[in-house]
């Protein structure tokens, strides 16, 4: 089990963008959360096994990047998430 914490940058706040990334994690063995940030990014924080996670990211990045206009993620492992169940949005 992993946890990531991935930032993505480019027209995410306003546009769904956190809903769209919580419909795509239905579709994995996933948990965690999307949070809009002040300075205009959306931080998604994800624990799971490496391969869901990794092909999670992927899947975010492939289906928003037209859509939400993506302009780059930014990724790394961090401690894993604590009492977390299903994917959520917050705040």
């Amino acid at each position: 089990m992993i946890s990531k914490r991935a930032i993505f940058e480019g027209r995410v706040h306003g546009v769904g963008f956190r809903y769209a990334v919580k419909d795509i994690a239905k579709g994995f063995d996933v948990v965690g959360w999307a949070k809009n940030l002040t300075d205009g990014t959306v931080e998604v924080h994800i624990n799971g096994e490496r391969e869901e996670v990794e092909e999670f990211l992927k899947e975010i990045a492939e289906e928003s990047a037209m859509a939400h206009n993506i302009k780059n993620m930014y990724d790394s492992e961090t401690e894993l998430l604590q009492n977390v169940n299903g994917f959520v949005i917050l705040g």
